[in-house]
């Protein structure tokens, strides 16, 4: 496997084409959006720029990593003799269906077909294509250059085979893969969301404010960042999709979006990407200041 096509040039996208780049991959990046590339590879070239500045990398490292990565705007030609696709659009599940069906109709049957999902059924996507045996769940975390883990989510049609090739590639790629089964928010998501949303509530219903609840779970729990920080970098309306492929797939009203989420997110309060969600981030991407919604 030497060839990996990535359909989608934003955070996840980019970030697992600079993944597999930088393990000496040649990486076909696919977006229709020429501006969307240009921004994707500016980012990929920024976080090559720190870790060449950490010392993590070398300057040639960091110049072999993207002549590495070739850059796509029609899908057709982007996936022409490659191994392996992972596709890494937005989290919505008529686009992701109506790409698996083209992608069967366009790649060799032998290509094995991957989807960053963090939510969304393999089995669904899967019965787009023919040979659903070849279709596999890969979902990367995000800072993906970053974090180690990758969740390798088997369909009911998941093949043995495809299956221990896509966890001993994600070695290769120095992840720590973990195989689960195809439920809606499969384990990452499913733990996680539900306390987002509760963290949601809490605030919703006066328990404490955005940076008090964040700081319990932070100094509390041993918790990185705090839930609501997570939900704004994440993207608010990344967590209300994700949390509603829970609610219809399990039909349990705990995984139903707190009112006070879908407020935000159709009032365009997404979080890090819009400059504003619990946090206000217009003048920093650190979550130093609350949103005057909250304070």
């Amino acid at each position: 496997m030497k060839t990996i096509a990535v359909i989608g040039a934003g955070t996840m996208g980019n970030g697992i084409a600079h993944t597999f780049a930088q393990c000496g991959f040649t990486v076909k990046l696919i977006d229709l959006s020429e501006k969307s590339l240009e921004k994707g590879m500016a980012t990929i070239a920024g976080n090559l720029d720190r870790m060449v500045t950490k010392g993590t990398i070398t300057e040639e490292d960091k110049h072999k990593t993207i002549s590495n990565i070739i850059t796509y705007t029609d899908i057709k030609d982007g996936v022409v003799g490659t191994d392996l696709v992972v596709e890494a659009a937005t989290e919505n599940v008529t686009l992701k269906l109506s790409i698996f069906k083209q992608l069967s109709d366009i790649c060799d049957h032998n290509v094995i077909l991957a989807t960053n999902t963090s939510s969304i059924s393999i089995t669904q996507i899967a019965a787009q294509v023919v040979h659903p045996e070849r279709v596999i769940g890969m979902h990367f975390m995000n800072p993906v250059p970053i974090m180690k883990l990758v969740e390798i989510i088997r369909g009911y049609s998941t093949s043995d085979e495809v299956t221990k090739i896509i966890m001993d590639l994600s070695l290769k790629l120095g992840k720590t893969p973990t195989e689960v089964n195809d439920y809606p928010g499969f384990v990452a998501n499913r733990i996680l969301m539900p306390m987002i949303n509760e963290s949601i509530e809490t605030l919703y219903n006066g328990v404490a404010g955005v940076s008090e609840i964040d700081t319990v779970m932070k100094l509390g729990m041993a918790h990185p960042m705090g839930p609501l920080q997570l939900a704004d970098f994440i993207g608010l309306d990344v967590c209300l999709s994700i949390l509603n492929v829970m609610y219809e797939g399990f039909k349990n009203p705990k995984y139903a979006p707190c009112p006070l989420l879908v407020n935000m997110v159709m009032a365009g309060k997404l979080g890090v990407k819009s400059g504003e969600g619990f946090y206000d981030y217009s003048e920093s991407k650190k979550a130093e200041k609350v949103s005057k919604q909250f304070a």
